[in-house]
């Protein structure tokens, strides 16, 4: 059982080794793609996808998974080309590229249609990815959607911290990347820690094709305007926090009022990731959802 929401962040292995479930690598678009993947209740179950964040892995979810997996859902965790464990990118990544890699897992999955489930890099992925592909898509959870075009002092400390973090991957390095999303660094787990550092010294890795999306002509290309939030043709759950570094709390609601079918959640004492940070309420609110579509088939 979880116990977030004490003093305690449960690791990966705590979360799922009772539950039944296989690790594996799949071809997705030329990628040889890993994947973290939870039975559900019955063959006829709905599977929820989920979608990290720039640099992120499957280990982003770590507080989510159960949460989904005991209110029946198949689960699916993944990592993008170039990210984790997946086969390394040989060019920059943009939005095109994620959105082709998620539509060859989908089909190398046999997924007719998913939740998706996106934190950061994830919810702008899911964004760009929905009006393309309605018919893929149940809903969407945008958990702090990255992607919006915004003064943003906190990029500049980011790309430092991370070029650093990859050029130096100590403990430390990598501990102060995690700080930029994870308001409280008592909530950056050891375990968490470690899995980056040692994605950060794979041979090969390179940030630069990771977060290529920083650079500012491939960001302009690549935006979500307010446009991308009123064509999201399925139902969304929108996440956002108290300490969001690309807008206040007001931002994120107008943001969501944006949306057709948008419902709206706040996560206190949070930054960037809420679905870490503020796990227990995070899962509350995206099971209720997930559950109050679960049956409907036509959302437009």
């Amino acid at each position: 059982m979880s116990r977030v929401g004490s003093t305690h962040f449960a690791t990966l292995w705590e979360e799922i080794a009772d539950l039944e479930h296989t690790l594996r690598y799949v071809d997705a678009g030329g990628y040889r793609t890993r994947m973290l993947d939870f039975t559900g209740a019955g063959p006829e179950a709905q599977t929820v996808v989920l979608a990290s964040g720039t640099s992120g892995h499957i280990e982003a979810w770590t507080q989510n998974i159960r949460a989904f997996v005991e209110a029946g859902f198949r689960v699916v965790g993944y990592d993008y080309p170039g990210h984790g464990y997946t086969s390394l990118a040989d060019h920059p990544l943009e939005i095109s590229d994620y959105e082709e890699h998620l539509l060859a897992l989908l089909d190398a999955l046999a997924l007719e249609r998913v939740h998706l489930a996106g934190e950061s890099l994830g919810g702008w992925l899911a964004l760009k990815f929905a009006p393309k592909h309605p018919d893929r898509l149940h809903t969407v959870i945008l958990s702090a959607p990255g992607g919006r075009m915004v003064a943003e002092p906190q990029l500049d400390r980011t790309q430092s911290v991370s070029a650093q973090a990859v050029s130096e991957p100590t403990f430390e390095n990598v501990k102060k990347r995690l700080q930029v999303v994870i308001h409280d660094p008592e909530k950056i787990t050891d375990e968490l820690v470690r899995v980056r550092q040692a994605i950060y010294a794979r041979d090969g890795f390179s940030m630069a094709y990771v977060s290529a999306l920083r650079e500012p002509e491939r960001r302009w290309r690549n935006r979500v305007t307010d446009d991308d939030f009123a064509a999201v043709p399925v139902p969304a759950l929108m996440v956002w926090t108290d300490n969001e570094p690309t807008g206040d709390q007001a931002e994120g609601e107008r943001l969501c009022g944006l949306i057709p079918d948008g419902e709206y959640l706040l996560v206190r004492g949070a930054s960037h990731w809420p679905q870490w940070e503020g796990a227990a309420e995070f899962n509350a609110a995206a099971v209720a959802f997930l559950k109050q579509h679960a049956g409907r088939e036509d959302h437009r």
